[in-house]
């Protein structure tokens, strides 16, 4: 399998080349940004990594997200070591954009992507030395180190609702989702009032989607992305190091000034702290437009759904509705089980134990990053734990692990 420089217009699913036992690259799963900022921060301090990709382009999971998607950090804040987002992308940069500059970043820092290579099972070598990963073909890859960053969009979360096969309706999760136009003049349900289905919602609605309602089960925090020009982002940057508790009184004090009550509309404010949720993995909606359509009555907050019954929807208070479309909102699995399950490395809810440049305890060499969902922004985050993985490897000195040459 041949390696090379991932041109923007150009990919190869060739085979890396079976390296020398005392001449091992890093591996890195997954061709997103947090794949991509590691291979340059150790291409940097002059490690050889090879980014492993299961499709056939960097950045795929941005390339699924919906049209209208725009980040919620802001450009500054959000480029990866190294390359800048360009100026005319604007302060809240869009899906089409970061999909451009995470084409344009593997070309300019002339990354080893292979692509078509899907890394199904990770583990020691042999000899103890290093990592093995089993991947597509029949490949078996031995690597110096290995860094996961599969990232939190890997596998689309569809409960597991009583009934779903009786509703005769439109049913797609939100990572099927484009735009509103296959829902205009319809009557939909959206599930899961994160970020996507809040957005997803909104979309609808100026998409000119007949009736939109929005299914709770537990209330968000919402934010507004900027306050008098501040972004959101900030303040999760200034608070990231402040005590929980703290975080969580401040933000109960933001959210009474910036947000407005929408109680009466269903959406109470939530008993449990912003950053005390965060820590949990909820991080709080940021409103591009849910705050006024809930106050409006174009997106109607309903109760859970609990399942479906003679092709209707079931909620958590009893009621039943027939949306002509349903659109699950219900997240993602990370899938690591399969890949580094067996050794130890993940909790109870299959999170990684430990992210950055710390390594599980019996699992040298072994780095997780972009499963976090960080108040400062991911993309920061990312690029923060780039250069703190790359300082780990060149550190510790993986055993043979393979140099760049000079000059």
């Amino acid at each position: 399998m041949i390696t090379l420089a991932l041109m923007a217009d150009s990919t190869t699913s060739a085979q890396p080349p079976a390296p020398r036992p005392a001449d091992r690259p890093v591996y890195v799963v997954g061709g997103g940004p947090g794949g991509l900022s590691v291979a340059h921060a150790l291409r940097a301090r002059g490690i050889r990594a090879v980014v492993l990709e299961r499709s056939d382009r960097v950045g795929a999971s941005w390339r699924r997200h919906y049209d209208r998607l725009r980040l919620h950090t802001t450009r500054r804040l959000s480029s990866l070591p190294g390359l800048p987002m360009p100026r005319r992308f604007g302060r809240w940069v869009s899906r089409d954009d970061v999909v451009r500059y995470l084409e344009k970043y593997a070309e300019h820092h002339r990354l080893e992507v292979v692509t078509g290579v899907e890394v199904s099972r990770v583990e020691r070598t042999a000899d103890g030395t290093g990592w093995l990963l089993r991947a597509t073909g029949g490949r078996e890859l031995a690597g110096a180190a290995v860094v996961v960053a599969t990232g939190y969009n890997h596998t689309p979360r569809v409960p597991d609702w009583p009934g779903r096969d009786t509703y005769d309706g439109a049913f797609l999760h939100a990572s099927a989702y484009r735009n509103a136009e296959p829902f205009a003049g319809r009557d939909v349900l959206v599930v899961g009032v994160g970020n996507t289905g809040a957005e997803i919602a909104v979309d609808l609605v100026e998409g000119g989607a007949a009736r939109v309602r929005l299914a709770v089960r537990t209330a968000p925090h919402i934010v507004r992305r900027s306050t008098a020009g501040w972004p959101a982002q900030y303040s999760g940057v200034l608070v990231r190091r402040l005590p929980v508790g703290l975080v969580d009184r401040l933000g109960r004090v933001q959210a009474r000034v910036a947000v407005p009550d929408l109680s009466a509309h269903g959406l109470p404010r939530p008993e449990t702290g912003l950053c005390s949720r965060a820590l949990e993995g909820a991080i709080p909606v940021q409103d591009v437009g849910l705050v006024d359509a809930v106050r409006r009555g174009r997106v109607e907050i309903v109760a859970a759904v609990e399942g479906f019954e003679d092709g209707k929807v079931v909620l958590a208070d009893g009621d039943r509705i027939a949306p002509e479309a349903v659109v699950a909102a219900t997240g993602y699995l990370r899938g690591l089980e399969g890949l580094v399950g067996h050794l130890g490395v993940l909790d109870e809810r299959g999170r990684p134990v430990v992210h950055g440049a710390r390594t599980p305890h019996g699992a040298p060499g072994l780095y997780f990053t972009g499963f976090t969902s960080p108040l400062s922004g991911n993309l920061r985050e990312l690029a923060l734990d780039a250069r703190r993985i790359a300082r780990a490897v060149a550190r510790d000195g993986a055993p043979g692990v393979s140099r760049l040459p000079v000059g």
